[in-house]
């Protein structure tokens, strides 16, 4: 079964206290923000996953459940899979040097226009995985998935939390998008 990466933006960041659940329950698959004081509770929270499914749609439901249920009171709002990527990440993703990759950056050689970094944390910037593989010709057959599989389970999120009672369960959503998206072998 193939690996995914995908993030989940959280309600909130989780207490210290409740990471041995979800570490329990992910095998330390998953990563998270974490608060230790309740006045910053108010903060959306995040949680970076790498995780073995069937499809992404599973992957995803999957990681959901598990930290909805390891955590109390605590909704996953929304699921990006088009990750942000360091210099170091491109690297490996792509098969380059790091040298190779900040010189795309620049157009110190070859082509020019590589895609503008999207953020910056802690002092390094981040660029979007499907802008970087576009720009390097390559084609990511997680990428093809994950633009519907996103967008269907985040209008699931969005509609459980608006009316919960005609939301579908997470296995028919999961159910109905392996059959109508292309998924990784």
């Amino acid at each position: 079964m193939p690996s995914y990466d995908f993030a989940l933006i959280l309600s909130r960041p989780l207490y210290e206290d409740e990471l041995d659940p979800l570490f329990d329950r992910t095998h330390g698959a998953v990563t998270v923000s974490i608060i230790s004081e309740p006045q910053h509770a108010d903060r959306l929270g995040n949680a970076s996953c790498n995780w073995t499914g069937p499809t992404l749609a599973a992957a995803i439901m999957d990681v959901v459940g598990h930290v909805e249920e390891s955590a109390p009171g605590l909704h996953v709002l929304r699921v990006e899979a088009d990750p942000l990527l360091t210099i170091r990440d491109i690297a490996e993703r792509v098969g380059r040097s790091l040298d190779s990759v900040r010189h795309a950056i620049t157009g110190a050689r070859g082509a020019t226009g590589f895609p503008s970094s999207e953020m910056s944390t802690a002092g390094h910037r981040l660029w979007r995985w499907s802008k970087v593989a576009a720009w390097y010709g390559l084609d990511d057959p997680q990428l093809i998935e994950a633009k519907p599989t996103v967008q269907a389970i985040n209008g699931w999120l969005a509609l459980r939390d608006v009316v919960p009672d005609v939301a579908p369960a997470p296995e028919e959503v999961t159910s109905a998008l392996s059959l109508v998206i292309p998924h990784v072998a």
